[in-house]
């Protein structure tokens, strides 16, 4: 079984456009560095029913394996990726929220409470949510999600989940 997974990345912003979307660059570079894939990328306003509509697109996709999802998962009015992703999960991956924050309180101290990354299965899709920050994004895809997307990760990992072999 090859473990080259099709990722897609999507980032929730207000502001950012291609030019300056450095987290969902970093993502890129990252998964494409790892071996996987680049299904798709995107940028949707931090608006619930355009992620929504986005999300749901490539989790009916048979062949989309993961979804990188950068930012919107702050307190600030707009913020609203928990929302709009919690409702498609299958499954939620409890311990990436809580691991990412011990990983983040690490780097940042207990601000680290205002993130509400979270994670979950929809459709043999795995979805990783992110706060915006390109330095967040490091911490998670360096610290959790490389890993778990990671055919040769031991004890565990998703890739045989997300290709529909277990």
């Amino acid at each position: 079984m090859s473990g080259t997974l099709n990722v897609a990345v999507l980032t929730v912003s207000d502001t950012r456009t291609r030019d300056t979307d450095t987290s969902g660059q970093f993502l890129e570079d990252a998964l494409l560095e790892a071996g996987h894939n680049l299904a798709d990328r995107t940028i949707v306003i931090d608006d619930i029913y355009r992620i929504r509509a986005v999300l749901s697109a490539w989790i009916a996709d048979p062949d989309m394996h993961s979804v990188l999802v950068t930012g919107g998962t702050g307190f600030s009015g707009r913020d609203s990726t928990p929302e709009a992703v919690l409702p498609l999960f299958d499954k939620t991956i409890e311990g990436f929220g809580e691991v990412f924050r011990a990983l983040s309180f690490e780097e940042i101290g207990s601000s680290t409470v205002q993130s509400r990354a979270l994670a979950g299965l929809a459709n043999r899709t795995a979805i990783f949510c992110m706060p915006g920050s390109t330095g967040a994004c490091k911490t998670a895809w360096n610290g959790l999600i490389r890993d778990q997307l990671d055919i040769d990760h031991r004890p565990c990992n998703f890739v045989k989940v997300l290709k529909g072999e277990s």
